[in-house]
């Protein structure tokens, strides 16, 4: 069964000079749309008002007739309001405190992307055009999208290694919910093993960071010695995000693949709630941690079950899945991060990263079928510690054993 989802093609392509300069006039007309509306929402805010996406689309209007802002005008106006749009849902998602505050877009650090709806661009027989531009862009279709559908939205962005990408929002027919399996699988994340199934599979974790570290810290020691501001400093600069793209895209590819397997092959998947940017204030484990990409694969975890007809579970963070028996149930008193193998009371020898999967799977079903606690939120109370195997409260809607 079809189920239609929005779905995003994103696609590389090579733009000429002319197009490129457009664009990065473009990004830039976003960026300091974004900063002026942020900055007058904040001083609003201060003075206890509310300024809403109507306010600031009436005040983009006004910025474009003074003198010092009227190179507005020579962009297209598309990607302005969609920006104003997109500051509209940070404060909404701040004010539901879903995220932080807003911040401003820094020149150097902040993505450099526009967003076109229908009316920004013309998109006919596979030549995508946008507004300002009397050519179209150069895009290499390393797949094709799906049939008789066009991009609502497409959003062009440039990376800190030079690529240019499109991205095309599309209401994808393609996606079918998948038939019914009766496989339920739990998944424990860690360094050693980026994965650790209840079935007793553990998944090798790539290390992509590591494997070209040698690479990454020579150039950017070479960075460091250029002088400030000069053309060589510049290529330097390019190298290191080129190592930094190479190691993103591999990580990328490798999660994708993996979660699309395990989406496939199971109907229920139980994965814990860890809080990982708490876990990344451990200096001696962070650079492992964010090499390991355990956010991201939850977020495709949960898209993907969504667009297939699967359910994720998510287990409370404090759940003791490493320090609990799963053969009798037997509580250990503690249980350190350096023991691998144990034995249990019962004669039980566990693998601890095996026997906490086989504990997260029952006590996912377990709270599914109570129908409570299933899915509780990422954000860890009163800045609490994430690490499992010394929980500080009891699990939230987890059947005690």
């Amino acid at each position: 069964m079809a189920t239609h989802v929005k779905r995003a093609y994103k696609y590389r392509f090579h733009p000429t000079d002319a197009q490129a300069a457009e664009l990065s006039r473009t990004f830039g007309c976003v960026r300091k749309v974004y900063n002026l509306a942020l900055q007058a929402r904040t001083e609003a805010w201060t003075r206890q008002e509310r300024v809403n996406y109507n306010a600031t689309s009436a005040m983009l209007t006004a910025w474009k007739k003074t003198e010092e802002l009227a190179f507005l005008n020579e962009v297209s106006s598309v990607p302005l309001q969609q920006c104003l749009r997109h500051l509209q849902t940070a404060f909404a998602n701040f004010f539901a405190k879903r995220a932080r505050y807003p911040h401003f877009k820094s020149r150097k650090k902040s993505r450099a992307s526009a967003e076109y709806t229908t009316s920004g661009f013309r998109f006919c027989d596979g030549r995508l055009t946008l507004a300002k531009m009397t050519e179209p862009l150069d895009i290499v279709w390393s797949r094709p999208l799906p049939e008789g559908v066009k991009p609502s939205t497409v959003t062009v962005s440039r990376d800190a290694a030079g690529r240019w990408f499109v991205s095309m929002l599309v209401e994808d027919p393609t996606v079918k919910t998948l038939p019914p399996v009766d496989t339920a699988v739990g998944i424990d994340v860690g360094l050693t093993s980026l994965l650790t199934l209840s079935t007793g599979e553990k998944i090798t974790n790539p290390r992509h960071e590591r494997k070209d570290r040698a690479r990454l810290a020579k150039a950017q020691k070479a960075l460091a010695r250029k002088e400030k501001g000069s053309g060589n400093r510049a290529k330097a600069r390019l190298k290191v995000a080129r190592i930094h793209a190479r190691i993103t895209d591999r990580r990328r590819d490798h999660l994708h693949k993996l979660s699309t397997r395990l989406v496939r092959e199971n109907q229920t998947l139980v994965i814990e709630d860890l809080t990982v940017r708490n876990m990344v204030k451990n200096r001696r484990l962070a650079r492992a941690v964010s090499d390991a990409a355990w956010t991201q694969f939850r977020s495709m975890l949960e898209y993907k079950a969504q667009w297939y007809g699967r359910e994720v579970i998510a287990v409370d963070r404090f759940f003791p899945s490493s320090r609990l028996c799963s053969a009798c149930g037997a509580l250990q008193s503690k249980m350190p991060l350096h023991v691998r193998t144990w034995t249990c009371g019962c004669g039980a020898v566990h693998d601890r990263d095996v026997n906490a999967a086989k504990n997260l799977l029952a006590a996912g079903l377990a709270a599914a079928a109570c129908g409570d606690g299933v899915r509780p939120q990422r954000s860890t109370p009163g800045g609490q510690s994430s690490m499992k195997q010394e929980p500080r409260r009891a699990t939230a809607g987890i059947p005690r054993l």
